[in-house]
C-alpha cells in the first residue's frame, strides 16, 4: 500500500485505541468497596460460581453468548460504529484484564472508564446487580477458562 491505512487497518487501530483508553482509565481508578459482600472473583468457590452462572445467563449471555463465545466479528466495528460484544472465553481478551478492571467495567460500564464520549452497547450494571452478583458472574466466567489462562490472568 502507499502509506495509507486500509479500512481494516483503520478499524483495528480504532478498536485498539478504544481498548487502550479503557485500560488507561481503569489503571488510574481505584476499586470501590460496594455492598460488603464478596470482594473478588474466586473461580474455585462453587457457591459463587453457581450464583454467577445464573447472573451471567440472565444479564450477559444475550450479548456475550451462552458459551462465552461473544458476537461474530467482535473486533470489527458495526455499521453504527460500535464494537460487538467480545467473547469471555479463552479466545477473547477478558483474561488480559485484572479482576478489579473487569469489576469496574461491569459495574460502571466501559464508557465510564474510557471517557471522552466512548460509545458502547454495554450498559453499567450499578443499581441492577449487587457487587456480589458482579463478582459471581466474573467467577463463573473465570471458572470456564483453562487453568493456564486462569494463572495468567491472576498475575494481572
Amino acid at each position: 500500500m502507499n502509506g495509507t491505512l486500509s479500512r481494516r487497518g483503520k478499524a483495528r487501530l480504532a478498536a485498539a485505541g478504544g481498548a487502550a483508553a479503557i485500560l488507561a482509565a481503569a489503571a488510574v481508578l481505584s476499586l470501590g468497596g460496594g455492598d460488603g459482600g464478596v470482594a473478588g472473583a474466586d473461580a474455585s468457590d462453587p457457591e459463587l460460581v453457581a450464583l454467577g452462572a445464573g447472573v451471567y445467563g440472565r444479564h450477559c449471555a444475550a450479548c456475550h453468548g451462552a458459551n462465552l463465545e461473544g458476537q461474530p466479528d467482535w473486533r470489527r466495528r458495526k455499521p453504527d460504529g460500535l464494537l460487538p460484544a467480545p467473547p469471555h472465553d479463552a479466545t477473547g481478551h477478558t483474561w488480559h484484564h485484572s479482576d478489579e478492571v473487569l469489576f469496574r467495567l461491569t459495574r460502571d460500564g466501559p464508557a465510564a472508564l474510557a471517557g471522552d464520549g466512548y460509545r458502547t452497547d454495554m450498559p453499567a450494571y450499578a443499581g441492577v446487580l449487587a457487587d456480589r452478583e458482579i463478582w459471581a458472574a466474573l467467577a463463573y466466567i473465570k471458572s470456564r477458562w483453562p487453568a493456564d489462562i486462569r494463572r495468567a490472568q491472576a498475575g494481572r
